[in-house]
């Protein structure tokens, strides 16, 4: 195996080309980096296929303050109210630092930010660009600006196999493309490698996103939080594609509602209905159709011939399905969507490992707790970036060393897991499931090949679903159905040092103030 070529040891690597990864780059800049993409830029990135928009208080009936008070309500306890109204107030700089880098945000015919409404947030407060474009649009260019700075060497081709490490921490990254396996050695790493969608039968990310980053992090020693909480999108277009496109969140927003083939409206009467959070629809959602029937959002009387000015991405998807939305309802079912978990972080993005940050989906900030508010993931993606590049331009660059030997593991392979992902973590858990998806998903975690570190990821899921037992966000449980106030905890998750099993152990709120250090 060959190192790099020798300009490039000792650089900062990023792991991951999405919006968290872009950001991070530029924000290092004039400072050289390696952005590291397992496809080509925009093109594997669940960030592009982003509709919501980005969640900020601009409005002048709107305050950081509510906008921290919604994330900490969809939260449902677990939510650090320091995180959240750190990010809140770096909400507004953070539209106008995408505007900067020519994102062109949708305006009103006065010049101000047409704002829209998802669920759980008490004012108006999503930005979008052509409705539901928000994420293809900020790719477009942060992909564009990426281009253009000569500091950001940018390997295409190239995926993350393994974190490698000695004693003091990050010591390089263990990477291999179609046709031959390098190593990149540097003690500044950064990972920004997106959720685990993929890993669900049924899914609305890409379905490259298994969760890789996770493993690598796992495997390099690092804490990871919150891995139980997964969320289901309630409203995925359900005509056979695999993934499942988006019907966005602001399509409701904007007054559809949820019927079935009788044209009744089953949410109706339940707090807010179909703008209760996401967690709370999906499983009415995945209950009635449980119950024998077929749910669709109809959008008809709410935007009628109006829909495709609205959603042009949207309507474009049911065209293309053969479905006209302003004249028809759109069947949906819910779907694996974000992930709360992820790689435990500081308010700075660091890891329990020297040398290694997280940042975007693949971190665990405290931002989003049991459930995420709508429209709060690119928000956290851009300011954490920040927050992580300074970190990372702020940490002596040492010379990296001779690492421990790591052999070079296969591709990953998630597709046999799929099956069982939904059987088991799915929306409604219970414990028999749950424990029979531990027994086989540690037979697979720790024996190689190309299910390990898949098998890994979903084994750190199913560990703390079958460890919490209540009810609480992205989390429910059949066997106990209500949260509980023994469980207003995170669970934190390790491999043990002999390498061969997980350790859970929960940890008291916040985790931004507890030590991160790994260890039992």
């Amino acid at each position: 195996m060959d190192t790099i070529v020798s300009e490039l040891v000792g650089r900062p690597v990023i792991v991951g080309g999405g919006i968290a990864g872009l950001i991070a780059a530029l924000r290092l800049a004039p400072q050289p980096v390696v952005l590291l993409a397992k496809t080509p830029l925009a093109q594997g990135a669940a960030s592009a296929w982003a509709q919501g928009g980005v969640a900020a208080a601009l409005d002048p009936d709107d305050t950081p303050d509510l906008h921290a008070a919604d994330t900490m309500s969809a939260g449902d306890g677990l939510s650090d109210p320091e995180v959240a109204i750190r990010v809140a107030n770096a909400a507004p700089a953070a539209i106008a630092d995408l505007e900067g880098y020519g994102v062109r945000f949708d305006r009103d015919h006065r010049g101000r930010f047409a704002l829209g409404l998802e669920a759980a947030h008490a004012r108006r407060r999503i930005v979008h660009v052509t409705g539901d474009g928000t994420g293809a649009a900020i790719m477009r260019a942060l992909v564009e600006a990426v281009r253009g700075t000569p500091s950001i060497t940018v390997l295409e081709g190239l995926e993350a196999r393994r974190l490698l490490t000695d004693d003091h921490g990050i010591a390089g990254v263990l990477a291999a493309g179609p046709q031959a396996a390098c190593m990149l050695p540097t003690r500044r790493v950064v990972l920004a490698t997106g959720g685990l969608g993929g890993l669900y039968a049924q899914t609305t990310n890409p379905l490259g996103a298994i969760g890789q980053g996770l493993a690598l992090a796992a495997r390099a020693g690092a804490g990871l939080s919150d891995l139980e909480f997964v969320q289901f999108h309630p409203t995925a277009l359900d005509v056979g594609l695999d993934p499942m496109p988006l019907i966005s969140e602001a399509v409701r927003g904007e007054g559809a509602v949820l019927i079935d083939e009788t044209g009744a409206r089953f949410m109706a009467g339940r707090g807010r209905a179909e703008l209760e959070p996401r967690d709370v629809v999906s499983r009415a959602v995945a209950a009635h159709i449980a119950a024998g029937h077929r749910v669709f959002l109809d959008a008809r009387q709410a935007l009628g011939e109006g829909f495709a000015a609205h959603f042009p991405g949207i309507a474009a998807r049911c065209r293309a399905a053969g479905l006209d939305p302003a004249h028809q309802p759109i069947p949906v079912q819910p779907a694996a969507h974000y992930h709360m978990g992820g790689v435990a972080v500081d308010e700075a993005g660091r890891t329990s490992v020297e040398g290694l940050w997280a940042c975007g989906e693949v971190a665990a900030t405290g931002l989003h707790g049991a459930n995420r508010l709508a429209s709060n993931s690119l928000l956290e993606a851009v300011v954490y970036a920040g927050f992580v590049a300074e970190g990372v331009a702020g940490t002596p660059c040492a010379p990296p060393s001779q690492p421990r030997p790591v052999a070079l593991p296969p591709a990953a392979d998630a597709a046999p897991l799929r099956a069982l992902m939904g059987q088991a973590l799915g929306a409604v858990r219970d414990r028999a499931p749950l424990s029979t998806a531990v027994e086989r998903l540690q037979a697979l975690a720790f024996r190689g090949g190309p299910l390990a570190d898949p098998a890994l990821v979903a084994l750190m899921i199913a560990t703390g679903a079958l460890a919490r037992e209540e009810s609480r966000g992205g989390h429910w449980r059949r066997d106990f159905p209500k949260s509980s106030p023994v469980w207003a905890c995170r669970l934190v998750q390790w491999v043990d040092q002999t390498g061969t099993r997980l350790v859970c152990r929960p940890m008291p709120l916040p985790l931004s103030s507890q030590p991160l250090a790994a260890g039992e």
